[in-house]
């Protein structure tokens, strides 16, 4: 049985994001062996794009074979111990996620909930903190995905260093789409994934140590309760050594190649002021179809816009009908979120002008289709304004 060609549908939901022609045909090439030493080239010349889009000098900086989730699960397994004191701020799914994972390792989890759709409060963090002698590890989400909610970060370094704590922040959803600025801000340990901003097939979590969290994984006094993620091994296989670990994902990591090159084409600063435009561009076409935005603009991701459906609007139909007739996919609220917010995503190469538009036009059709009354062209016009100024 050979694989029917999959249709082409627009993907402007949370992730995965659209992928460029060029990652596509990276994948294509001949596959070679994990350790070939054209292949090892690629590898160094991949985990020294990655230090260029992390914005770091961090040398243990490389991608980890798996998914986001598994670069989150690298993260605290190297560096939580049984009995470590971590405090994660949870307004979100990905930051309970967190919290779970970091109980898995045999930490005593500290949780500072914050109310979805708004950052995690410093003072409620400095509170805690004050509370619980000791914490070692605060983490964050960067880009809450299930949110659209930015976390700023720069007050929680400084708590973390005038606590003497390690700071583990999730860029799933930010990481070549926002700043990072790993150096600048002085982060401990960061991962991403590839499926969103970096606009690569999902397989792939990008990751970056910093010289506290190193210094913390060489003084540990237990095991890694992970063999396959344990950084001793990984950091061989990816080092000089070229230690046999496991077989990387070798076209995989020719898609990381291609869109980081991509990234590094564009320019950092370019490429956060085209995901900026074409979100503030969507949600004034969104706004003029009475779809209002739930994270105030202050804390707004551009990468991921979380809207409130309208009264008597049914979630699922609109989705529904957005990918049957339209082709374009769009994600639904999940936890309190669930049938209230659409998620829709504009990452990477999905996040174009063109984009912008054939979303609101299949949008203001399937909701007229409905029974909901709204103006295409007014929607067309407030966005097109964005993009004249």
């Amino acid at each position: 049985m050979k694989l029917e060609k999959p249709q082409d549908v627009l993907l402007l939901g949370p992730g995965p994001s659209p992928v460029h022609p060029r990652i596509l045909e990276a994948m294509g090439q001949h596959t070679l062996g994990h350790l070939d030493p054209d292949f090892l080239t690629i590898t160094d010349q991949t985990c020294a794009l990655l230090r260029f889009v992390f914005e770091t000098e961090n040398q243990i900086t490389f991608p980890v074979s798996g998914t986001g989730s598994a670069g989150m699960e690298a993260a605290l397994v190297n560096i939580v111990e049984p009995g470590d004191k971590v405090l994660i701020g949870v307004n979100g799914v990905f930051g309970q996620r967190m919290a779970d994972v970091a109980s898995r390792c045999g930490a005593e989890v500290v949780e500072v909930e914050g109310e979805w759709g708004k950052p995690i409060d410093p003072e409620a963090l400095e509170k805690k903190l004050s509370a619980h002698n000791g914490v070692q590890l605060i983490g964050l989400v960067h880009a809450e995905t299930s949110t659209g909610a930015q976390q700023p970060l720069e007050p929680v370094v400084e708590l973390a260093r005038r606590h003497d704590a390690l700071l583990l922040v999730d860029t799933v959803t930010s990481l070549g789409g926002l700043p990072v600025a790993v150096d600048r801000r002085d982060l401990d340990l960061v991962y991403s994934g590839n499926q969103k901003c970096l606009g690569a097939p999902p397989g792939l979590a990008p990751i970056t140590f910093g010289e506290r969290a190193l210094r913390k994984f060489r003084n540990r006094k237990s095991k890694v309760q992970s063999w396959y993620l344990d950084l001793s091994f990984l950091t061989r296989y990816w080092g000089e050594e070229r230690f046999y670990h496991h077989t990387a994902p070798i076209n995989m990591i020719y898609a990381l190649f291609e869109a980081l090159s991509l990234i590094k084409e564009e320019g950092l600063d370019d490429r956060f002021a085209r995901h900026k435009k074409n979100s503030r561009a969507l949600i004034s076409g969104l706004e003029a179809l009475g779809i209002k935005p739930v994270v105030a603009e202050e804390h707004r991701l551009a990468s991921l816009n979380a809207v409130r459906i309208p009264e008597n609007v049914d979630d699922q139909q609109v989705r529904s009908r957005l990918r049957r007739d339209h082709l374009i996919e769009i994600g639904g609220g999940l936890g309190p979120f669930k049938g209230k917010v659409w998620r829709i995503g504009l990452m990477g190469h999905g996040s174009r002008r063109e984009n912008v538009e054939r979303l609101l036009k299949a949008l203001a059709l399937t909701l007229n289709e409905l029974g909901y009354s709204c103006s295409g062209e007014e929607a067309f016009a407030e966005a097109g304004k964005v993009y004249q100024a």
